[in-house]
């Protein structure tokens, strides 16, 4: 049973959502968030990627950078830009693109539903990230950008959202710079929302295993501070928008090879029989296609000798049968001759990396179902690093939950 926890937001001022709203710390670099805050003092990023205003060679990791977050985040708070609920809300989160649509429930999940498994993970979090995020949390009290969860289709909750969607017109409306609409509504009765979520089993993690783990953390860590406190705190509950799976839509995650050499990929193509293809994107699973030397290649992926749903994913098989063997790339989470490009980059940016010779072979890969990682999350198993790439992505700096 899943436990949901309305919560009082702060959200920015419908006209004033512009200014603020950013995309989510993880997916671009300090120089690109640098480069997108600039002539902009109100912008988001100035509290996830707060050493952008700091002396460049500060390290990523000094007090300084920590400070300068909390400092930045208190003071968009204390400006005329947000204002808090006074009542603890549920807030429906609907993005919307070109071609596809999804309206997610952004509420708080329990920490003690991290920890128990009620919540269920399918990658592991490095220490260095846990650490990072751990102190941005304890440091900015506040918990900034929500994590994105899935779960199995629910009639009651499909009905609380189209009632909540159908009966008012959405507090905030804005659309960010590739052109997705963000919808927000609060919803302040918020009982049947929690009745219809406690029928979930399991919510499953679909982006950001590092900022729940930090969650727990920070929760351990207050707690243990906290000692004569008996009952929950706000930071017990950490922000997330919960959508379902058949709305969530996943973009291959594709790799490039930095080094690669002439008889390694001529290997590759004469041991998996790869013929030439006008194709830069694969059509089924279990098919990748490759570019190398100004041509695409594609070929099918062995089968596994196993049963398991791991064993049976594409990156999976191209881990085992030719990242390995072919490229003596091992443990592509620590290698530096593999790098992974987001599916919403498109096959131009992997034949760009080639040509351009900033990368010498690139990969494009079919995308993991959602099915695929529940079945993993179920079996409490893990997924090879860099399986998924959801989009459309959230944005940051729309919703705030403060403990």
């Amino acid at each position: 049973m899943a436990t949901i926890q309305p919560f009082k937001g702060w959200l920015p001022k419908p006209k004033k959502v512009g200014q603020v709203a950013c995309p989510p710390y993880d997916v671009i670099s300090t120089k690109e968030a640098a480069a997108l805050a600039k002539d902009k003092p109100n912008s988001f990023l100035h509290v996830i990627r707060p050493e952008i205003d700091l002396p460049e060679g500060t390290p990523y990791h000094d007090d300084a950078v920590y400070q300068k977050g909390a400092a930045n985040l208190k003071q968009l708070l204390n400006s005329e830009l947000y204002t808090q609920d006074e009542k603890p809300s549920i807030y429906i989160y609907q993005l919307q693109d070109d071609t596809h649509t999804q309206t997610g429930v952004f509420t708080c999940a329990s920490v003690q539903d991290y920890d128990n498994d009620v919540i269920l993970k399918h990658e592991l979090t490095r220490p260095d990230k846990e650490n990072d995020r751990t102190k941005h949390i304890q440091m900015q009290q506040a918990h900034a950008e929500p994590v994105m969860l899935t779960y199995k289709d629910s009639e009651d909750v499909a009905f609380q959202v189209e009632k909540t969607v159908a009966t008012s017109p959405p507090f905030i409306e804005h659309t960010d710079d590739r052109g997705v609409i963000h919808r927000i509504w609060k919803e302040f009765t918020t009982v049947d929302f929690v009745k219809a979520f406690s029928k979930v089993d399991h919510f499953y993690i679909a982006d950001g295993h590092h900022r729940c783990k930090s969650a727990s953390r920070v929760s351990q860590n207050l707690r243990e501070r906290d000692q004569s406190f008996p009952g929950e705190a706000e930071y017990d509950y950490f922000p997330v928008v919960l959508f379902p799976m058949s709305q969530m839509k996943i973009l291959p995650y594709n790799r490039v090879i930095i080094h690669a050499l002439k008889n390694q990929a001529e290997h590759l193509f004469d041991k998996f029989d790869a013929v030439k293809t006008k194709k830069k994107s694969p059509d089924k699973k279990g098919n990748v296609s490759v570019y190398f030397d100004g041509d695409w290649w594609t070929f099918t992926l062995p089968e596994s000798d196993e049963n398991d749903t791991v064993s049976n994913l594409d990156a999976a098989l191209l881990q085992r049968y030719i990242l390995g063997p072919v490229f003596d790339i091992h443990n592509p989470r620590t290698n530096n001759n593999i790098e992974f490009v987001g599916g919403i980059r498109g096959t131009e940016e992997l034949e760009r990396l080639v040509d351009s010779k900033e990368a010498d072979l690139a990969i494009s890969m079919y995308p993991t179902s959602i099915e695929e990682l529940v079945d993993v999350s179920d079996a409490g198993e893990l997924m090879p690093p860099k399986s998924t790439w959801f989009e459309p992505k959230l944005q940051s700096g729309i919703i705030i939950h403060t403990f």
